[in-house]
C-alpha cells in the first residue's frame, strides 16, 4: 500500500498528463499500483511496480485477459510518467487526435 501511495504522489506532479490517460480505478498491488486508462494507444489495465534492489520501476501494459502485452523495465523515477504516456496515450498524430476527439 505504501508504494501505491508513493506512485500516486508521483502522478500528482504530472496531473494533466495522468488525467489525459483517463486514469481511473487505482488499486494497490504488491510493491506497486494497478490502474486503468482510456488512452489513444491503450485502453485497459496498467501495472507499475518498484524494484527496490535496483531502485527502478517496471511498467506492464496488460491485455484484457490479464496477460502481459508490453513490459518496460529499468525506468528511473523522473521518467516514469513519460514512459507510461508513450505506452498508453502519446502517438505521432497526437495533436490532431486531441483536436478531432475533443474539439470537433
Amino acid at each position: 500500500m505504501e508504494m501505491a501511495n508513493y506512485i500516486i504522489e508521483i502522478f500528482k506532479h504530472y496531473i494533466f498528463t495522468v488525467m489525459s490517460w483517463g486514469f481511473h480505478n487505482p488499486k494497490a498491488i504488491e510493491n506497486g499500483l494497478r490502474f486503468y486508462v482510456q488512452g489513444f494507444i491503450h485502453k485497459g489495465a496498467v501495472e507499475v511496480t518498484y524494484d527496490e534492489g535496483y531502485d527502478l520501476f517496471c511498467v506492464r501494459i496488460l491485455n484484457p485477459d490479464g496477460s502481459t502485452k508490453t513490459v518496460q523495465d529499468g525506468i528511473y523515477l523522473d521518467g516514469l510518467v513519460h514512459c507510461i504516456d508513450k505506452l498508453v496515450e502519446y502517438c505521432p498524430d497526437y495533436n490532431k487526435r486531441v483536436r478531432d476527439t475533443y474539439f470537433a
